[in-house]
């Protein structure tokens, strides 16, 4: 039974389980792909494991999954493409960039998605505050870039991947939050099945495409004594746990805030990340491009989600819930509960 829990707390909760799987699983495919540099292969491994942990759960009597409708399959179609080619793209980004680029790149989502927002999701256009923020992301972002040592040598064509994930990653978030509104799934995991499910072949495509089989094969025969590096089979683990988590806590967290929030807080969990990457190894960007980031996540803080137009519906107080009212929340929780603020640290 589950206990029932307020929309602040709610929201809460949802961002904390967000942040922690989203935040640490770039750094995880980063350091996945420095092992493994097969990102195709390397995200079909993962949608096949969160497949099957959710239908042993399920065999086993633990959880209840919604089952596939044809109903259901063709408005996510549309969202797998998006998903499918977000998921490639960042994976290649992360191949050819570091974390930090990456980072930068999904802080400019944000911007791209409050014009969503507003265009076909039924939100007022942002508040001269979120305006600002916004302006702040792309200045940070442009500061981030003339630091860069690939974009002083290679222009452009060192932000090809990372460009493309931005923009389809925008596309993603926008349509997600339609699909929650209109896809009467009726559990958490209907929406995490549906995207593994449909994903997977997608992906296999990818690797064909990347000529990522030969390439492997390649690599399995390279070492007769170990055929996979054996760090690379504990990140394969940890990554395919941590997907999981993001499969459902990324579902939980869009269904209750704007488009354009849960962009934003995507973009504000990197910290952990950026914290993590430059504890880890030296392949980071410089303090210059590190001071950028941090003010592109300082333009996250400034943002506020905007109001649904007009008055809200009854019986949807989630909608008035704004950014502030959560910071607030999550202050309450950090300062009555040491060992949760412990665990998140952690």
């Amino acid at each position: 039974m589950m206990i029932p829990l307020t929309p602040q707390v709610e929201i809460v909760l949802a961002i904390v389980a967000y942040s922690l799987c989203s935040g640490s699983l770039v750094l995880v495919n980063k350091l996945t792909l420095h092992y493994l540099p097969f990102p195709s292969l390397v995200i079909a491994f993962q949608l096949a494991a969160c497949i099957a942990l959710i239908y042993g759960a399920k065999i086993l009597g633990y959880m209840e999954v919604d089952p596939f409708k044809w109903e259901f399959v063709k408005p996510y179609a549309l969202y797998i493409g998006f998903f499918s080619c977000g998921v490639y793209c960042n994976m290649r980004s992360l191949a050819t960039s570091n974390v930090e680029t990456v980072i930068v790149f999904r802080a400019l989502a944000p911007a791209i998605v409050a014009f969503l927002d507003a265009m076909f999701l039924g939100r007022e256009w942002p508040s001269q505050r979120s305006w600002t923020g916004l302006g702040v992301l792309v200045l940070g972002a442009y500061m981030y870039a003339s630091e860069d040592e690939k974009f002083q040598t290679q222009g452009l064509s060192a932000y090809v991947w990372p460009g493309l994930y931005s923009i389809i990653i925008a596309l993603e978030m926008a349509y997600g939050k339609k699909i929650v509104k209109s896809v009467p799934l009726k559990t958490r995991s209907g929406p995490v099945i549906y995207t593994n499910v449909l994903g997977f072949v997608p992906m296999l495509l990818f690797a064909t495409v990347g000529n990522e089989y030969g390439k492997f094969w390649e690599f399995w025969w390279s070492n007769s004594e170990h055929h996979l590096p054996p760090i690379s089979v504990g990140l394969l683990i940890v990554g395919s746990l941590v997907g999981t988590g993001i499969g459902y806590s990324s579902w939980w967290c869009r269904s209750i805030v704007s488009a354009t929030s849960f962009t934003l807080i995507g973009v504000m969990n990197k910290c952990l990340t950026i914290l993590m990457n430059l504890l880890i190894w030296d392949q980071h960007a410089t303090a210059g491009g590190i001071f950028a980031l941090f003010i592109c996540i300082s333009g996250g803080m400034i943002y506020e989600q905007a109001p649904m137009r007009g008055a809200n519906p009854p019986g949807d107080p989630i909608e008035k819930v704004d950014v502030e009212t959560v910071k607030e929340e999550v202050n309450l929780m950090a300062a009555e509960s040491p060992g949760a603020a412990q665990k998140r640290r952690g």
